[in-house]
């Protein structure tokens, strides 16, 4: 049966395409801090990460096969390793401190353990 996005690998493309944007658009900005006196708040890491599982699980929750979130997780996890490779000139997206290997590390382990989790069961109505 073939839903809005063509069946299950409409559904698995549109998790890879929004797992690729998130991926770029977090990678992007995961290094962003507020400063107060001698205090740092990693704020970007902490909405990437969120913002990682928001969209892991939402495509779980969202499709009745879990082909859109593993497209998500490939599309996520795939862009973050794209973008700790050094560019043309040198320059990297992830540079290797604190923030950035957290960063390598969060999306795969949150993609696992979003996918891994078992599938509840319907309540029946009342």
């Amino acid at each position: 049966m073939s839903g809005i996005f063509g069946g299950r690998w409409g559904e698995g493309l549109l998790g890879l395409v929004l797992g690729l944007l998130y991926g770029f658009i977090a990678t992007i900005g995961h290094q962003q801090v507020w400063r107060i006196g001698d205090v740092v708040l990693p704020w970007g890491l902490v909405l990437a990460i969120l913002g990682a599982g928001a969209l892991v699980a939402a495509l779980r929750l969202s499709f009745e096969s879990r082909l859109g979130s593993i497209g998500g997780a490939v599309g996520l996890v795939g862009m973050v390793a794209l973008l700790t490779l050094p560019g043309a000139g040198g320059s990297v997206l992830v540079p290797n401190n604190l923030l950035g290997m957290v960063w390598v590390v969060a999306p795969a382990l949150i993609a696992a353990i979003v996918l891994a989790w078992p599938r509840l069961p319907q309540r029946r109505g009342s």
